[in-house]
């Protein structure tokens, strides 16, 4: 049995709930049990705090554990990053009150900085031979300089729209975070073995994101400038039609490019074009 570790609740619970959904790991709904065992996988979640996760993956109280970056490296934990999940980003950075004058980070000399991440921010502080006092707060951070407990704060900032009510700004931005995946050093063979067929699901899970199934009739006298402009995975599935001058050609495209390439392919005869999004992939 392999033994997860996730965020109790917030944005980055709900995010790791969907991916072990979309990689058919059934788990109850409940969150009121601290431990819960998938109903299909040999897979069972610890519910923590965030702050928590780092060590019970090192520890070996979970074997793995999908926690923020930020918190992982503020944490130092001993585990090992075993994937980038690309979702729950965010980025660490200081802010200061709006209408103060920034020439750059010189500015935080001899200043007071309000922070949940002290250690990190210490590391960027050093990094630029900057002396300040830090102060450890774990709760409303952004709230510090408007009551005289800060001159600027240190804390992760998504839209930025909590530093724009507080009238704070975004000055530098320290580093940029995510969702890892991490897991215990010394996990035996047989739960390396599962985290194995975990990785499988989520990398087929992840392949498949803004990914469209595309299937078009196409003239075979334009077929060779069709599957000049379509950028698939490999070659496309031509199929003949009973009309024997046209066939069925079937791509996978991405979202990004997808309009464009259309677009092109309505230019070149294309009709009958059909999109199916895609679940997951396997490459």
């Amino acid at each position: 049995m392999l033994r997860i570790a996730v965020q109790s609740k917030g944005r980055l619970f709900d995010d790791t709930m969907n991916l072990l959904a979309e990689a058919d790991i059934k788990i109850s709904a409940s969150k009121r049990t601290l431990l819960i065992q998938s109903s299909n996988f040999p897979l069972e979640v610890l519910y923590l705090r965030d702050d928590d996760i780092p060590q019970s993956v090192a520890s070996g109280v979970a074997d793995i554990g999908v926690v923020g970056e930020n918190e992982f490296l503020e944490r130092d934990e001993d585990a090992d990053i075993i994937s980038r999940l690309g979702f729950s980003k965010c980025r660490l950075s200081l802010a200061i009150p709006k209408e103060t004058d920034y020439h750059g980070v010189e500015w935080f000399n001899g200043k007071k900085i309000a922070t949940s991440y002290p250690h990190i921010l210490q590391r960027f502080l050093n990094d630029h031979h900057i002396t300040a006092k830090i102060h450890v707060i774990t709760g409303s951070v952004e709230i510090s300089p408007g009551i005289g407990l800060a001159d600027g704060i240190f804390d992760i900032v998504s839209s930025g729209s909590t530093l724009i009510s507080n009238n704070l700004h975004e000055v530098e931005v320290v580093m940029k975070s995510e969702a890892l995946l991490i897991g215990n050093k010394d996990m035996s063979a047989e739960k390396r073995a599962l985290l194995e067929q975990l990785l499988f699901r989520f990398k087929a899970v992840k392949d498949a994101e803004d990914k469209k199934y595309v299937r078009m009739n196409a003239p075979k006298a334009r077929l060779q400038e069709i599957i000049d402009v379509l950028p698939g995975l490999k070659s496309p599935t031509i199929i003949p039609l009973a009309d024997d001058a046209w066939c069925s050609v079937h791509t996978v495209l991405d979202e990004k490019r997808f309009w464009e390439i259309i677009g092109k392919l309505k230019e070149m005869g294309a009709q009958g074009i059909l999109v199916t999004p895609i679940e997951k992939m396997i490459i």
